[in-house]
């Protein structure tokens, strides 16, 4: 059973246009909790409902909680979701759509994570927002959908927050033989976890998270992700949070699709022309998404 759907591939005439050379796109914005992560949490979901799991806990507020409400509601599940205190109306309602309990513990991630886990009892399975084999294994499923449209392309740009897309891509670049395709690793300056880690050789903690692109806020990558670098071409480009949102805008202009920031990261080095692509002809994009971001409230993060 699958919970993601496979998403549309498209060359984007504007962007395309822009930079040069052919950028096409893998919108993720359409799967049905609104980014990439029901592909990895949808799959996880599916094997802990298999081997019996009669509630499914959750440590986020954003793209990762709504994939497992998501998820929970589609294979009758009860579902708890602990968010931080610093999660939006929005995103709260969005999970209680879903049919979700919300709980409201903890200033960070990280305080809200612990709260979690200490919720957990007979029957509970643990979905963590990106640091699980399974999540990576679901998140692969990418790729495959690349191969099968027979479109391979010379590299590869995301977003980096904890590194599960990055590590679910790697995974699915290495099932298919693509080991030549280069992924570019993009962060906001203020959230750049998986840049310290390369720099340091080890996965590090930040001291805090500066960026408007909360779900990039993870203050330490898994490990996978700077096993992935080892092992595979990345590359880590970094981006403003100015040129996120305005990447979210034009690409709302350009493609009729509303976009987080976390998202308009990874959008950000086309926009903004980055000398990163200038050895590529062929750029697939992965507009990963966000269902919590609203037009006005980027706005109001740009006029800040």
């Amino acid at each position: 059973m699958s919970l993601h759907i496979e998403t549309p591939l498209l060359e984007s005439r504007p962007l395309s246009m822009l930079a040069g050379r052919s950028v096409w796109l893998k919108l993720e914005a359409v799967q049905p909790s609104g980014s990439f992560k029901i592909r990895g949490i949808g799959h996880a979901c599916v094997e802990h409902h298999r081997r019996g799991a009669k509630r499914f806990i959750s440590s986020s507020g954003g793209n990762a909680g709504l994939a497992v409400a998501y998820a929970g509601r589609r294979l009758g599940v009860a579902v708890t979701v602990a968010v931080p205190e610093t999660a939006t109306e929005r995103a709260k309602e969005l999970l209680r759509q879903e049919g979700a309990e919300v709980l409201v513990r903890g200033d960070s991630w990280q305080e809200t994570n612990q709260f979690a886990l200490t919720l957990l009892g007979p029957g509970d399975a643990f979905l963590h927002p990106f640091d699980d084999p399974l999540i990576w294994q679901g998140h692969a499923t990418l790729v495959d959908e690349l191969a099968g449209a027979g479109c391979k392309p010379d590299a590869i740009v995301l977003s980096v927050g904890g590194g599960g897309l990055l590590s679910g891509v790697a995974e699915g670049l290495r099932r298919h033989g693509w080991n030549d395709v280069p992924l570019l690793a993009v962060e906001t300056e203020g959230a750049a976890s998986f840049r310290a880690a390369v720099d340091a050789g080890q996965t590090v903690a930040l001291a805090r998270i500066d960026s408007i692109a909360a779900t990039l806020g993870a203050k330490r990558v898994c490990e996978q992700a700077l096993r992935c670098a080892r092992e595979h071409p990345v590359r880590s480009l970094l981006t403003t949070d100015l040129d996120a949102l305005d990447a979210c805008e034009r690409f709302l202009a350009d493609h009729r699709v509303l976009v987080e920031p976390a998202c308009g990261a990874a959008l950000a080095p086309l926009y903004q022309r980055a000398p990163e692509l200038a050895d590529f002809d062929k750029i697939l994009a992965i507009v990963c998404g966000g269902a919590t971001a609203t037009l006005e409230q980027i706005r109001a993060w740009a006029g800040r």
